[in-house]
């Protein structure tokens, strides 16, 4: 029987895999029902001065580029989010094992909710080095248009272009701009995705009187997106800054992460930080509540195929 989020199997390369697939899903699920509100969040985040808000920066989008311009981005977005989410959960089920090895604990024990945040914090470790060179492309595609429109690059780029223009200026490793950016922003981030998925489940059960597995659709989807928004209001103007280095780069050298910091803060204030919240978190309950719903339903599928 299936018992608490993660359990490994008694077989590691078939319990790898099904937590590497499950993950894969998930992704594809998060950016299918969330990228619109991402590229509004993308764009609001680059450039604040040009939209009054999150309604005008959608209507605008739409006006100026078609429905097309809202999911711009969505190829690298896909790769991002299943690359991210499939080393993520594997990570996370390896790393359970770690903290138990750590805690002395026996193999397949359950672990609490906090172990459980623990685990997934020292997962995306593992999960930053996979999306930071697909979500470099995806944020550059996101704000392609308010770049070209403001002068800082010429027009007529596509994902290809993108990719070739940063290998030919800064080599294989220009695609990690922004990594210091995003370990710094998924360490506390995913310990409150985590965390607060696993409480929330945990809350679920008790008063329905029933294990965390069997409180339905509803219930999980809640929980998910109630760890998506406990992230996101964590870790919010570190990912402000991270687009802000990804995609000025595009038009030259980009400063590092604190000295971007400290110049939104003293140029524009603190609040521009936090512009495109309101987009990120409309997002957050259907897209981390599909991530869960698919990463749950075809991960309990796969264990009980192959009965593991």
């Amino acid at each position: 029987m299936y018992t608490g989020f993660i359990v490994m199997a008694p077989h590691p390369v078939i319990q790898a895999l099904i937590d590497f697939s499950a993950g894969a899903a998930g992704g594809t699920a998060c950016v299918l029902s969330g990228q619109p509100f991402d590229t509004v969040k993308v764009k609001m985040q680059t450039f604040p001065s040009m939209y009054r808000g999150f309604i005008h920066c959608f209507i605008s989008t739409f006006k100026q580029v078609g429905l097309g311009g809202l999911y711009k981005g969505a190829t690298p977005a896909l790769l991002a989010n299943i690359s991210e989410n499939a080393v993520l959960f594997l990570s996370y089920g390896l790393c359970q094992d770690a903290v138990r090895l750590l805690l002395r604990m026996d193999k397949g024990a359950e672990l609490s909710d906090v172990q459980k945040a623990s685990a997934g914090s020292l997962a995306s470790i593992f999960s930053s080095m996979a999306i930071c060179p697909t979500e470099l492309v995806k944020c550059r595609l996101q704000a392609m248009h308010e770049m070209e429109e403001t002068g800082k690059i010429a027009k007529g780029h596509t994902v290809w272009s993108v990719v070739k223009t940063v290998l030919r200026t800064n080599g294989p490793l220009g695609f990690y701009q922004g990594l210091t950016s995003t370990i710094v922003r998924e360490i506390p981030g995913y310990f409150c995705f985590f965390g607060a998925y696993e409480v929330c489940r945990t809350t679920f059960a008790h008063h329905m009187g029933t294990d965390k597995d069997s409180i339905g659709i509803l219930p999980l989807m809640f929980s998910g997106g109630f760890g998506g928004a406990c992230l996101w209001l964590v870790v919010y103007p570190i990912d402000c800054v991270k687009s802000r280095i990804q995609v000025y780069s595009l038009g030259g050298r980009q400063e590092g992460f604190m000295k971007t910091f400290t110049g939104i803060i003293r140029t524009e204030g603190f609040t521009a930080l936090y512009s495109g919240l309101t987009p990120t978190m409309i997002r957050t309950f259907p897209a981390n509540g599909a991530l869960f719903l698919a990463y749950e339903f075809s991960r309990k599928f796969m264990m009980d195929t192959y009965n593991v």
